[in-house]
């Protein structure tokens, strides 16, 4: 992507045959805005996507929208470039439908829009852990071991969204909409650890949202935009019988420079990896997608960060930075998706890290 609006990677997948239109479940994108409240190349991104596709299948933005689910997150930091992955499913009669090999499959689900005074909450917990099961559902997989990856886009709060719930005499989470974007990611994230039996829901209640830090899921991540008031949750995993030539493996970083996990994750979708890659090998990865933060501690390994002090770059600008960095320089390819913000998203300080590779 040379700019927010710039479809034509996409386009041209399509016009080559490689990529039917009505087979896209999901596009998932890394834009080159700040990732803050006003990273308007989001809206942007899904804007472009939706009349693309709304001219090429006939229909109105809508039923594009609804069929597909588009999750753009914003920040591109370091070395890491703008692009964006395409989804898509279609019905196979193949004879390996038969076999008890698991391959990648990917399900699609979205939220009811959500109230201002929800977000954050235990109610958007609630909802997020229902589309989350459903996406799973819909991906045809069973245990839930078999997902390694569940990238959900949720809304933030803006300063029109505050006032709404206020003349309805509804208070939010939080004023703070920049806050507001911590909140909505790690009651996404928690939604997640729910559906798939990481944390039990008694466990979970307000005051643990974006405070008690125990509480996390293994893989999801979750990102914060203006452009929606719904959740739109794609669940990535393996499931038996699934025609594909491709599978997912994840692994678990520790903290923002845990080359060891990113390791584990390439051997986790089969990909030999010793103390570099071969050529082979690196073509072999489709993609990578992590979740980058910066210990809220203060600290990496017992070294002092400044992160969190930044007062002219955000942390979550500077975390996809890091770890983008550590990351391509393990796979020796700079079309990462690295998300910034990991709230309930792995332990503190670190995240989830997952790996999409050609069998």
């Amino acid at each position: 992507m040379s700019g927010p609006s710039d479809v034509s990677g996409v386009k041209a997948l399509i016009d080559k045959g490689l990529v039917a239109a009505e087979d896209i479940v999901a596009i998932l994108g890394k834009t080159e805005g700040n990732g803050c409240v006003n990273d308007f190349t989001r809206g942007y991104s899904t804007f472009a996507f939706q009349v693309m596709l709304s001219e090429i299948l006939g229909v109105s933005r809508d039923e594009v929208a609804a069929r597909v689910a588009f999750v753009m997150s914003g920040g591109t930091e370091g070395v890491i470039s703008p692009h964006a992955t395409v989804f898509a499913r279609r019905e196979s009669n193949r004879s390996r439908l038969t076999s008890r090999e698991k391959r990648l499959s990917i399900g699609v689900s979205h939220s009811r829009v959500l109230k201002p005074e929800e977000i954050g909450t235990v109610a958007m917990v609630k909802e997020v852990a229902r589309a989350t099961k459903a996406a799973k559902d819909d991906a045809g997989i069973g245990a839930v071991s078999d997902v390694h990856f569940v990238q959900i886009k949720c809304p933030l709060l803006t300063s029109e969204r505050m006032e709404e719930a206020r003349r309805r005499g509804r208070d939010v989470v939080t004023h703070d909409t920049y806050e507001s974007m911590g909140y909505s990611r790690g009651a996404s994230a928690l939604g997640v650890a729910v559906a798939l039996g990481e944390v039990k829901p008694s466990a979970i209640g307000d005051a643990k949202i974006c405070h008690d830090w125990n509480l996390y899921s293994r893989v999801a991540s979750t990102s914060a935009g203006i452009e929606l008031m719904n959740c739109e949750i794609i669940v990535m995993g393996n499931a038996a019988g699934a025609d594909s030539d491709m599978v997912i493996g994840h692994g678990v970083m520790k903290d923002a420079i845990d080359g060891g996990a990113v390791r584990a994750a390439l051997r986790a979708a089969g990909i030999d990896v010793g103390d570099a890659i071969g050529r082979a090998e690196a073509d072999r990865i489709v993609n990578v997608f992590a979740k980058a933060e910066a210990d809220p501690s203060g600290y990496v390994r017992g070294m002092r960060h400044t992160m969190m002090n930044d007062s002219d770059i955000n942390n979550t600008r500077a975390a996809r930075g890091v770890v983008g960095g550590v990351i391509a320089s393990i796979v020796g390819n700079t079309m990462l998706y690295v998300s910034g913000g990991a709230e309930h998203q792995g332990p503190s300080g670190g995240g989830p890290v997952a790996v999409i590779a050609r069998v």
